[in-house]
């Protein structure tokens, strides 16, 4: 089964001193444990990069330099598979913003949501499980869901 990771993911991956790092490292060898293939999208490679290269002031900001933040690019590219954009995500995001009308910061979720339909995605291992609820189609798990056991074809 393919798992998209979402920004949340790959961000607590490389930081070691976040909180999250440990259930994050362990939930991901589960998940290949289990058979499963992990990918990224350009959009969470580009949401990791504004995060790491942000200042450390500004919220959220890790303030590495962009050649620290290539390094770690770096590494993540050798880790998982970057799954492409296709033209065909475009129909599916009109319709999920439409449908359920998304607003706001939302749409980038919705744009995950379409990449996942167009290239057969089911599962997204995210922190903020609450923002694809509203679609059915896919399943989203946080790192604790996967440790509790839950089974791919549940829900959170």
């Amino acid at each position: 089964m393919l798992v998209l990771l979402d920004s949340g993911i790959l961000l607590r991956l490389v930081n070691r001193s976040d909180p999250e790092n440990a259930s994050v490292r362990a939930a991901l060898r589960l998940l290949k444990q289990r058979g499963d293939s992990l990918v990224v999208a350009p959009q969470n490679v580009a949401e990791f990069w504004n995060v790491c290269t942000r200042p450390a002031s500004a919220r959220g900001g890790y303030g590495l330099s962009a050649a620290v933040t290539a390094q770690r690019l770096r590494l993540l590219e050798r880790l998982f598979k970057i799954v492409s954009e296709t033209p065909a995500a475009y129909p599916v995001w009109k319709q999920l913003v439409v449908n359920h009308a998304v607003m706001g910061v939302q749409v980038h979720d919705a744009r995950l949501v379409a990449l996942m339909t167009a290239q057969g995605i089911s599962h997204i291992l995210t922190f903020n499980t609450g923002d694809f609820a509203r679609y059915t189609k896919i399943v989203a798990q946080s790192p604790s869901d996967v440790l509790k056991g839950l089974s791919a074809s549940q829900s959170p």
